[in-house]
């Protein structure tokens, strides 16, 4: 009877128990999902700030990146024109230069150069005047290395066709002068037509190499030691390789000295060949001439020839980043008049009426130097030695000449320069007689 009871109350108790329990059943698992939910949510979140520190670590290495970039190398004034020209017929159109005016004060040791001499707007080493009283200094203001050009190209039945015409105000004078007017007639400097691989007309002679030419406030700058002369031409160029007959001309110093003579009487045009080679340091020319030198002379009875020969060697080579060095080195005998603005004559007479070659040796060496963006100088050092023979040339021909150019060139924008440039140069004569110019040249340009 007692164990009945005790049966049937724990029956009841498990009967009032049972809700309960499933109750809290329940509860327990809406209480592990939200866990598991709660869990899902953190590791989501987790993997966002991840990749939020990621993207600010890329930004921040891209920043330091950007400073770290060194800055853009200022552009000298180009003669490359900004724009694509216009279209006449199967030709491209195009025209370009620049208006440069030049402020000078000059002061020669060897005396005043005569009125008009060109030597008081551009440095011409065998016009520095010798032997005479210190002068005061001359000052000087022109505009006529202002140029222009135009250019064509395109093709027509298939060959490659181009033309160039180039001029400037620098060689002749005006029909004014400084009192009024200040004129200048337009000179021509180059005019040509390419067809395929053949050049034809008027540019630089094939023996120099103008891409080493030291950036200057003057208008030939290393002139003792730069082979420089432009001249009408037919010129075959292949990669590398140019080859060119040119126009030939005779510079003769008298027997015993005296006043140039410039003889046009050859027969045999000039004979330039080139070769250039480029590397990622830099770029190398090599270039040759040979040449017949020829004068007569009826009424002396003079009719005599000789050969002439040079070799010249050039480079750019790159200092840094922005920076670089400008080289040439020219030999050879009777080239006078292609080295130094004709510092030299080609050849001499001697006393049966012959032609004997003059030996010269010239070079220059410039370094160039980007100071800050729009900021940049060139230290220029240039010379030329004579080989005389003064039993036959006399001693009052020219024996040397050098110059030292020391520059500051900024361009607050594109295409447009300001600059500064001081100039010391000398010449000496075989008889040892000498004097020297010291010049400051202070320049606006503006290419266009």
């Amino acid at each position: 009877m007692g164990s009945c009871r005790l049966f049937g109350g724990v029956a009841a108790a498990a009967l009032l128990l049972a809700p309960g329990a499933a109750l809290a059943q329940d509860a327990s698992a809406a209480l592990e999902a939200r866990i598991a939910q709660l869990e899902a949510e953190l590791n989501s979140l987790k993997s966002e700030v991840a990749a939020a520190r990621t993207q600010q670590a890329s930004q921040a290495q891209d920043i330091v990146r950007l400073e770290a970039r060194p800055a853009p190398v200022p552009t000298p004034v180009s003669n490359v024109p900004r724009e694509e020209g216009f279209r006449i017929g199967d030709h491209t159109v195009k025209f370009g230069g620049f208006i440069k005016t030049d402020f000078t004060a000059s002061k020669y040791s060897g005396g005043d150069p005569a009125n008009g001499d060109p030597l008081r707007d551009y440095h011409l080493p065998g016009s520095i005047p010798v032997g005479g009283a210190d002068e005061d200094v001359a000052t000087d203001f022109n505009a006529r290395q202002t140029r222009f050009w135009l250019t064509t190209d395109g093709v027509v039945g298939g060959h490659k066709i181009g033309t160039r015409l180039e001029m400037d105000f620098q060689t002749l004078p005006g029909s004014g002068d400084q009192r009024t007017t200040s004129g200048a007639n337009p000179a021509l400097r180059r005019a040509f037509v390419t067809i395929d691989n053949w050049l034809i007309g008027q540019e630089w002679t094939n023996f120099q190499n103008t891409a080493v030419l030291p950036e200057s406030a003057d208008f030939v700058g290393a002139a003792e030691g730069t082979v420089f002369a432009r001249q009408a031409q037919v010129r075959y160029t292949r990669g590398p390789f140019s080859i060119a007959l040119e126009n030939p001309e005779t510079t003769v110093t008298p027997f015993g000295g005296g006043a140039r003579i410039v003889a046009d009487d050859n027969s045999l045009p000039d004979l330039t060949a080139r070769y250039g080679l480029s590397r990622p340091w830099g770029d190398v020319q090599l270039s040759g001439l040979v040449r017949q030198l020829k004068y007569q002379n009826p009424a002396t009875n003079v009719d005599s020839t000789a050969t002439g020969w040079g070799l010249s060697a050039s480079a750019k080579v790159k200092v840094g980043a922005r920076d670089d060095i400008r080289l040439m080195l020219t030999g050879g005998e009777g080239v006078g008049r292609y080295v130094g603005l004709n510092f030299s004559n080609d050849a001499v007479l001697d006393a049966s009426g012959e032609l004997e070659a003059i030996g010269v040796i010239a070079g220059f060496a410039a370094y160039r130097h980007v100071w800050a963006p729009g900021w940049r100088s060139s230290l220029i050092w240039s010379t030329q030695r004579v080989d005389n023979d003064v039993l036959l040339t006399g001693t009052g021909v020219n024996r040397s000449a050098q110059s030292l150019h020391a520059n500051l060139i900024w361009s607050p924008v594109t295409a447009f320069d300001v600059g500064a440039e001081v100039m010391f140069a000398d010449r000496k004569l075989e008889s040892g007689l000498d004097g020297d110019m010291t010049r400051l040249i202070l320049f606006v340009k503006y290419g266009f």
